[in-house]
């Protein structure tokens, strides 16, 4: 048997024991009751898996997305992120992250910055809205 082969199926069993974040834990406009896991305040907006994903990769944190599975309580939230938070020997793999909460809130920080929101939020510049101005003032 290959190496390489085995390694698959190890991986496979070994994700299964990584922690599980969905977006809605750091959603801020929702409630705790509704799912969200750190304070409000810490929180941010609407996070994707996507923005999660990519903030555990600057974190130098393992993950995978898993899009084909939903959040418990609110089966149209679709997808969650899988993180290894610890090494198979218990040692952390990031030292400055050590819990779940720590971890959540480091991404949280960084979800707004995202290189995907910051470009959504630049306003469209359009000479649509000047030709139509013209137009109604050549008409009074």
């Amino acid at each position: 048997m290959d190496a390489g082969g085995n390694s698959g199926a190890d991986l496979r069993s070994s994700i299964k024991k990584w922690k599980i974040i969905y977006p809605v834990y750091l959603n801020s406009k929702k409630t705790v009751a509704e799912g969200r896991r750190i304070a409000a305040a810490k929180a941010c907006p609407d996070p994707t898996c996507i923005e999660i994903a990519d903030s555990c990769a600057h974190l130098k944190i393992p993950r995978a997305i898993e899009l084909d599975k939903a959040y418990p309580r609110d089966f149209f939230q679709v997808g969650r992120v899988r993180v290894q938070l610890t090494n198979d020997d218990g040692s952390p793999v990031n030292p400055a992250i050590r819990t779940k909460k720590q971890l959540m809130i480091q991404i949280a920080e960084l979800v707004p910055k995202h290189h995907g929101r910051t470009k959504k939020q630049e306003p469209p510049v359009g000479p649509s809205v000047t030709t139509t101005n013209k137009k109604n003032k050549k008409k009074k």
